[in-house]
């Protein structure tokens, strides 16, 4: 199998989907599971094995991730991508994450969601990406203003967050409203 990536100046973003997960859970080895996912030990190898065994995706949704290789060191650094992706409806979440706090503040998350937005509108068809953050995360919500995010309101205890209900602040982006 080909793997699709995205390339930006400093970043290989790696498409991960539902197709990708069959192929190498169902080809590779062990090692070679845990070289391609970027896992050091064999208990997470185990946790992502369990999440592939209960399904990855379910009726009408499905995900789209990429994995962020900083080209310079080839090294994972983190992700982004589409989650909660309902087709019918032309629509998805979009979430990112980078894995460690020497990676923040130099742009690495801007570059990659730019790209993600795009491939989100021009390649998945996508009419509404939608972005849920927590209000203390002000760097996610400046990046998503960046972009032209707009904010729709708080959904009010929508994540348990280590024993805590939190709020979740609703933002979205338009196709129209990104491609002026």
């Amino acid at each position: 199998m080909e793997f699709e990536y995205i390339n930006t100046p400093r970043l290989k973003l790696i498409k991960l989907t539902p197709e990708v997960y069959n192929h190498i859970f169902t080809n590779y080895t062990d090692e070679e599971l845990k070289k391609f996912l970027w896992l050091s030990t064999d208990e997470e190898l185990a946790f992502e094995r369990r999440k592939y065994n209960k399904g990855l995706t379910t009726y009408n949704y499905s995900f789209t991730n990429f994995q962020l290789i900083e080209k310079s060191t080839n090294t994972l650094i983190g992700w982004c991508g589409f989650h909660t992706w309902v087709q019918k409806h032309n629509r998805a979440e979009i979430g990112y994450n980078l894995n460690h706090d020497n990676h923040k503040q130099k742009g690495y998350m801007s570059e990659a969601l730019k790209a993600v937005i795009q491939y989100g509108f021009d390649i998945m068809k996508l009419h509404r990406i939608e972005a849920l953050v927590a209000d203390y995360n002000i760097a996610s919500v400046k990046l998503l203003k960046k972009y032209g995010f707009t904010y729709e309101g708080c959904l009010r205890e929508h994540y348990n967050v280590d024993g805590k209900m939190e709020d979740s602040q609703m933002y979205s982006l338009l196709k129209h409203e990104f491609n002026k």
